[in-house]
Formats: C-alpha cells, sequence, structure tokens
C-alpha cells in the first residue's frame, strides 16, 4: 500500500520576511519531500502533501499594521506577497501556503475549541494580567520582558526563557517592564479562558504519546523527549509539571473571536499550529479534495518539523489539544537546532546574520546553500554553524571537483567521437563500479528517511571519489590520442556518464535544480529512485554537455557577509554555460595607472591554519622588507612548489584585515569559473622583485 504523507514546516510569524534560520528548516523539510515523492510502494507513488501558512494573528501584527497605516490584513498579505520570491529562489516546494487568518482556520480553530469544551477540558477564570497605563492595553507575553523566575536571567519574554527554557506567566517575571513604553506596568483583573494541559488525563496521554514509540522506535528525538519528560514529571516530586494554558486575549486583539465571549479571542498558540491543519484544507478545497476523509485515514502520516525553541507548544500542547478535540495527533515532530554564523548567534545589530533576499539577489546558486546545509543536518537536535571558508571548500571541492567534474571529463568525448550515442554493451557485474555504486540505494534511501543528510552526502562524496579514481586509471584523456583504443575509451566514458546518471538520481532531493539540467544534458525523463536500477539503453543519445554549476566566488561571498562589499559581475548574467566570464566594463588608461602591478619573488610560503584555501605568501617587491600576502591558491600549489618562484602582484592595494592576519597586497592568477585549475601568473626569466608592469 502507498504510503500518504501529510507534511508541515514551523509557521513564520507574519511581520518580517524570512532569516535564515527559515530557510534552513524548509531546505530540511523540502529534502525530505522531495525524497518521498521519489519513492513507490507497490509500483504506486507516494501521496505527498507539503503546506504551510503566515501565522498572521497577535497583538504584534496589530501593532505594526497600526505603525504602517495599514490594516492587520494588508500588512500580512503585503508580508505574504514577499514570501514567493525566497521559496521559489530555494526551490522550496510547498504546495500550499495560506495565511491563519483563513475561512478554514477561523472554522477549525472555533470547532476545536467546542470540543475541547464539551470534554471539560476548558475553564474560565479570573486573573490578574499586566496592563501598560501609558498605552491604556493588557500586554501580550511577547510585550512584557524581565528576569526569569526560574534562572534570573535578564530581558527575558514573558512566557518563556531562551536561556533555561523554562515556561511560565508573565506574572511570574522579576522586575517587569512594557516593551511597548518601558514602563512597569500594573496588574488588572479580566476574566481568561484555560485549557485543562495539568488535567491526570492530558497528562497520562501525553507521557504516553511523547514517551512512547512508533513501529517500534522512539516517537521523538532522545532530546526532545528528554525535556518532555522532564516537563510531564515536574520537580520536587510534583505529579506533573504542566501547567494550564491561558488560551484567550482581550480586545483589543487581532485574531479569532472565542464564541460566545464577545471582545475575547485565542490566543495566537491556539490558532497558530490548527493553521497546519486550515491550509491543508484549503489546499484540498482548491483541487477537490476530500480533507475529513484524509485526515480520518489510519494510513495518513502527519510530520512537522520545528526549530528548538518550540518543542513546548508542539509536543504537548498541540497533541493534547488535537487528541481531546477528536483530531489526529501527529506521528512524529522532527526538532532542530538553530543556524549560528561563524559560531556566533545571529544579531542585525551584529551583523552576523545572513539575509535569504540578499543571497538571492547577489547571484549566489541557491543550490549551494542547500547542499551546504543539508551537509550539516542530521536527525539530532543540533545547531548548524555557516562559515564561510567551509562554504565555499565544501560546494568547490565537493560539487564541482567531485561531482560535476565526472561528466565534464567524459561528455566531451562521447559528443564528439560517438555522436552523442552511449556504449552499446557496458560490462557490469555486482563488483563492478556500476554495481557498487546501485548497491547503495537502499541505505542512501534509508538515511534520508532518517533525515541523516549529512552522512547521506558523505556516502555520494565517497563514491564520487571512487568514480573520479576510476577516471584517473583509466585516463580516457590519454586513450582518446591513440586510435586502436576507442571501444574502450568508449566504454569508460559511457561508464562514467551512467555512475554520473545515479549520483545525481541520490542528489535530487538535495539539487532539484542541478538535477533537472542533468536530465535534459544525458536526454532523460524526470529521474525517480528506482531508476537507479535501469542503466541509460544501448545507443542512448545525450546532448551536448555545457557548464552545470559554478565555483563559489569569494567575493560574493564578501558581498553576502559585508552589505558594502561590492557584487561581482553586478548587472550580468549569473550563467554558467559562458564559455568565458564576461569582460569588465571599459575603463580608460587613466583608470589603469591607478593599479601599480609589480613583481614579486615568493620568498616563503606556507599553510594557513584553519583556512581551507588559502596560502600565506612572504613576497619581495624591492622595497628592502617582506609584503605578507594571502591568496586562495591552495588547491592549485604546494607550499615547497612556490618558494623562489616569481609573480605579479598588485603593490598599491589597501591593506585587509583578515582573521589570520594582515593581507598587504594581491597575487595574480587566472582561473576559468568551472575549471579547477588556478594558475598565478610569472614573468619571464630575467625580471627582478620590484619591477613594475606597464
Amino acid at each position: 500500500m502507498s504510503r500518504k504523507l501529510f507534511v508541515t514546516t514551523a509557521l513564520p510569524y507574519a511581520n518580517a520576511p524570512f532569516h535564515i534560520g527559515h530557510i534552513m528548516e524548509y531546505i530540511q523539510a523540502d529534502i525530505w519531500v522531495r525524497f518521498q515523492r521519489m519513492q513507490q510502494d507497490d509500483g504506486a507513488p507516494r501521496e505527498v502533501h507539503f503546506v504551510c501558512a503566515d501565522d498572521a494573528h497577535g497583538a504584534p501584527i496589530m501593532i505594526a499594521a497600526e505603525k504602517a497605516g495599514k490594516t492587520p490584513q494588508e500588512f500580512v498579505r503585503e508580508i505574504a506577497e514577499g514570501r514567493k520570491k525566497p521559496l521559489g529562489g530555494f526551490h522550496i516546494n510547498f504546495d500550499n501556503w495560506d495565511s491563519t487568518d483563513s475561512p478554514e482556520n477561523h472554522e477549525l480553530s472555533r470547532e476545536i475549541y467546542k470540543n475541547l469544551k464539551a470534554n471539560g477540558l476548558i475553564d474560565a477564570r479570573t486573573i490578574e494580567q499586566f496592563f501598560d497605563p501609558v498605552k491604556e492595553m493588557f500586554l501580550p507575553d511577547r510585550y512584557i520582558k524581565g528576569e526569569c523566575p526560574k534562572c534570573g536571567a535578564k530581558d527575558q519574554n514573558g512566557d518563556s526563557c531562551e536561556v533555561c527554557g523554562s515556561v511560565y506567566a508573565p506574572t511570574d517575571l522579576k522586575n517587569p517592564y512594557s516593551v511597548l513604553s518601558g514602563t512597569s506596568p500594573v496588574l488588572k483583573t479580566s476574566e481568561h479562558f484555560f485549557f485543562r494541559l495539568s488535567d491526570p488525563q492530558c497528562v497520562a496521554f501525553l507521557r504516553e504519546w511523547a514517551l512512547g514509540a512508533v513501529n517500534g522506535h522512539p516517537r521523538l528525538q532522545p532530546e526532545v523527549a528528554n525535556k518532555a519528560k522532564e516537563w510531564l514529571e515536574g520537580k520536587d516530586g510534583a505529579e506533573s509539571g504542566l501547567s494550564d494554558w491561558d488560551i484567550s486575549r482581550d480586545a483589543p486583539y487581532f485574531g479569532i473571536e472565542i464564541p460566545d465571549a464577545p471582545g475575547k479571542y485565542f490566543y495566537v498558540w491556539l490558532d497558530a499550529p490548527v493553521g497546519y491543519l486550515a491550509s491543508l484544507k484549503n489546499y484540498f478545497r482548491k483541487t477537490g479534495g476530500d480533507f475529513d476523509a484524509f485526515m480520518a485515514d489510519p494510513q495518513t502520516e502527519q510530520y512537522h518539523f520545528i526549530g528548538k525553541d518550540i518543542i513546548y507548544f508542539h509536543t504537548l500542547f498541540w497533541p493534547a489539544m488535537l487528541h481531546f478535540s477528536g483530531k489526529k495527533t501527529p506521528d512524529n515532530v522532527f526538532v532542530h537546532g538553530f543556524i549560528t554564523v561563524s559560531g556566533e548567534k545571529m544579531s542585525k545589530s551584529r551583523g552576523t546574520g545572513i539575509s535569504p533576499l540578499r543571497y538571492l539577489d547577489i547571484g549566489m546558486d541557491p543550490e549551494w546553500l542547500r547542499y551546504y546545509i543539508a551537509a550539516k543536518l542530521n536527525a539530532h537536535v543540533e545547531d548548524v554553524d555557516f562559515t564561510a571558508e567551509d562554504f565555499i571548500a565544501r560546494v568547490n571541492a565537493d560539487l564541482i571537483g567531485k561531482y560535476v567534474n565526472i561528466a565534464s571529463r567524459a561528455a566531451g568525448f562521447i559528443f564528439k567521437k560517438f555522436g552523442g550515442r552511449i556504449d552499446p554493451g557496458i560490462p557490469e557485474s555486482s563488483d563492478s563500479l556500476l554495481g557498487h555504486l546501485r548497491a547503495g540505494a537502499d541505505e542512501i534511501a534509508s538515511l534520508y528517511e532518517a533525515r541523516e543528510y549529512g552522512r547521506v552526502l558523505r556516502q555520494i562524496m565517497q563514491y564520487a571519489d571512487m568514480v573520479n579514481a576510476y577516471t584517473d586509471e583509466h585516463k580516457p584523456w590519454v586513450l582518446a590520442k591513440d586510435p586502436m583504443y576507442e571501444a574502450l575509451l568508449h566504454e569508460v566514458c559511457s561508464k562514467l556518464l551512467e555512475a554520473f546518471r545515479i549520483l545525481t538520481i541520490y542528489l535530487k532531493p538535495v539539487l532539484p535544480a542541478l538535477a533537472e539540467k542533468v536530465e535534459a544534458f544525458l536526454n532523460l525523463p524526470s529521474m525517480q529512485w528506482a531508476d537507479v536500477y535501469t542503466p541509460m539503453k544501448s545507443g542512448h543519445l545525450i546532448n551536448a554537455y555545457t557548464h552545470l554549476m559554478q565555483r563559489v566566488d569569494e567575493r560574493l561571498m564578501d558581498a553576502l557577509l559585508e552589505p558594502d562589499a561590492p557584487v561581482p559581475g553586478a548587472g550580468e548574467s549569473n550563467d554558467a554555460a559562458q564559455a568565458i566570464e564576461h569582460i569588465a566594463p571599459e575603463i580608460t588608461i587613466e583608470d589603469f595607472e591607478k593599479v601599480d602591478l609589480r613583481v614579486a619573488k615568493i620568498v616563503e610560503c606556507s599553510l594557513v591554519d584553519g583556512a581551507n584555501r588559502l596560502l600565506r605568501l612572504s613576497l619581495d617587491v624591492g622595497e628592502g622588507r617582506l609584503r605578507n600576502v594571502f591568496a586562495g591558491i591552495r588547491s592549485a600549489y604546494q607550499p615547497e612548489d612556490l618558494v623562489g618562484k616569481m609573480t605579479v602582484m598588485v603593490a598599491n592595494l589597501a591593506p585587509r584585515k583578515m582573521k589570520f592576519g594582515i593581507s598587504e597586497g594581491m597575487v595574480l592568477a587566472a582561473s576559468d569559473p568551472d575549471d579547477s585549475g588556478i594558475y598565478i601568473l610569472q614573468p619571464w626569466p630575467g625580471a627582478t622583485p620590484g619591477m613594475k608592469i606597464r
């Protein structure tokens, strides 16, 4: 029987564009969904529905809209319109993107509330709540800050502590203050509605759900289950550490009005997760699907990808709310860590964030980021650290140097010498190169299923190493020089392209756009997972090879991380199919004379610890001193190969402070954007240090 999957990511709050953390989560989920869509069960494709929505309600939206002179609906609509570019740009293929202000969400939220109330799990209580006397309104949790009542951390939010993870009521904060006015809030009474999460039946259900197993395996990741257990069991011998949930807010508030309670609205955390179901219902309404039948089907599997900061809501409050309102509970909640930049938590003020829109606007390949993030992700709740040098090294070494390199080394011979036709009789056995690659399909599939993407990509790159070793062993460029080896050349290059096809299938969930280019190049329909076992047919005709992916230009990385840095090739096409890089805009002789090029002797050369691309050069430019210069040529040269050689450098380039030291110039080198070769410039014999290039 074919699997039926319902997959979501956490709903982003509709008050700002996506940050890199959103994109990381969406990439993680999108890879899993694309893998599932490549599978078949008993010959039938899997039914997969992948949806999300904007979390559109709450006082923050209301306040932001008021400041912008818009209605909340207009404000949210503009935010939603801006979602299209990053989602499409990073090839994140949601079936539906909706809003929690949709009719479906209003309907489902009220239905769930009524069912919970009918089951005796909703209480009305008079509470004391913080009120801002300056703004004349009750304060939402996020507009109250103070010291955590558990660990004492300062400037913590009104409902949870980012330091120790504790969840509490805003009135538990020490030394609270209003974020809106900075004043100390006062307490006023108001009637609120509570979901009885501490009820023994809720606690019993959650112990079974959160700490139990599915198909013999723990439902939740160990780190998540341990946290849920800590909340469930409480401390100091208490039966449970769960508190009842305040699910209502007073007007003025932008949200869903509670039935039979004028002026009272659902707290955003009640209707936001209902938005998962509402978005799917909205999608089925558009496509003619039966939402109720799909969700009632015991074969339907429901999965949510979320960040570690919202574990409490998704592993306790949300499942209990669903279960006791008669709805299906999630089969699993997949939790990931945060993304940091060079070891630092993202911060706009410190400039340690990465803008997804800037990434796309400066022309960086979205699949570089998809690959890099996937290479860092696993099934545990671990933070992902983004560093520029690691990013460049992984993309250039793995994707270009190992994977794309296979096709570029074989395709030309097939197309030019054999009319683009694959060898009609490629020998293959279980212990051959191709047999070995095919045998890995089940292992790689199981790793994708388990979200162990880092292990997936390491395995694929090990296979790529094997293929490249086969290439180096048989040297097709040498075989091509001797007509007597023509048949062997045809066999070798055909085997290389078949290996490349298999690796592309394995990489397709991570690199969908690149896989589409490969399918066009190999003249194949959209490849599915089972196609691993079906070789290209004898005499299959491929198309002419064109460049599939560019290397990462270090200057692009500078432009991404340093907003004031120039963008290389700004205004030009970033199409990798160009034979050469675009010629730069025309300059005058006066412009050229501003650049002082000098002959330099490489006196010393060494590796740079912690920098995979750099060599440290000590250069004699005839000044009576040595200059320290860092050059990104480590992939092409060993330090001992350069000592004593002459080269050319830009002598009047302003010194640049790097974390490894000061670089006092730039060595000139030539390279093709899609070739692994880097060639430093060398003057003819007779040139001496300090000579000017004119």
